[in-house]
């Protein structure tokens, strides 16, 4: 596998390029919102304490509150981050790339007691490891997926190659593809846009990062671009 990126089709026909957060930056937005619920634990003891016996039943409520609901809704309310999503660049969305729903929320949030077994969760990590997405079991039961969400990045690497007219005449479909490379390209990795540049060595004549420079030319080419 050379990238974690999941490209989803929506009904309308977009292609959607994700890219799949794995299990390190997910545990570190873990800790910061477990600190972060530690901290509202403790403000609400604080206050209930004066309350003396009520109070630890009002606690006991305000433990259960806060400990299963305010992952879900953050994820819901919040476009699907909590504080420490949010802190790391990371956002919970459904399988084919929409928002999070309730009833998606609710289900990996429960799931995750099987995904904290045996302990410090094990069976979460052993999921992310081998799931080609960094899915836990939670997320697959709720097809839902963590990804990154940092902003997108200019499109430099495109507009750099020269523009290169065609020795060929180009089906739509295939102008499309050279268009849709040349926009998402400088998004994944070098080796990705090797590999998908290797399967254009029909048209290209070239492999490695001269197949990539050619396509670049050919987008550019063809969306009338100048040097």
């Amino acid at each position: 596998m050379l990238d974690t990126f999941r490209e989803v089709v929506t009904p309308e026909g977009v292609v959607l390029q994700l890219r799949a957060a794995g299990p390190v930056p997910r545990a570190l937005a873990w800790l910061i919102d477990v600190a972060i619920r530690m901290g509202v634990l403790v403000a609400a003891g604080s206050v209930f304490a004066v309350l003396g016996r009520a109070g630890a039943g009002f606690y006991l409520i305000a433990l259960f509150l806060v400990w299963w609901f305010y992952p879900v809704v953050f994820e819901v309310l919040w476009k699907g981050c909590t504080p420490g999503k949010r802190a790391l660049n990371l956002r919970v969305i459904s399988g084919n790339g929409g928002p999070l729903g309730w009833q998606a929320a609710f289900t990996r949030d429960l799931l995750r007691v099987v995904d904290m077994l045996p302990l410090f969760y094990a069976t979460g990590l052993v999921s992310c490891l081998l799931d080609p997405w960094g899915r836990r079991l939670g997320d697959m039961v709720a097809n839902t997926l963590v990804v990154h969400d940092a902003p997108p990045r200019a499109l430099v690497e495109a507009t750099a190659a020269p523009p290169i007219a065609s020795t060929v005449v180009l089906r739509q479909h295939e102008q499309a593809a050279l268009i849709a490379f040349a926009e998402r390209g400088p998004r994944q990795s070098l080796a990705r846009q090797i590999e998908l540049a290797n399967l254009a060595e029909p048209l290209t004549g070239l492999r490695g990062e001269a197949g990539v420079h050619q396509l670049y030319g050919l987008a550019n080419g063809l969306l009338g671009r100048n040097e």
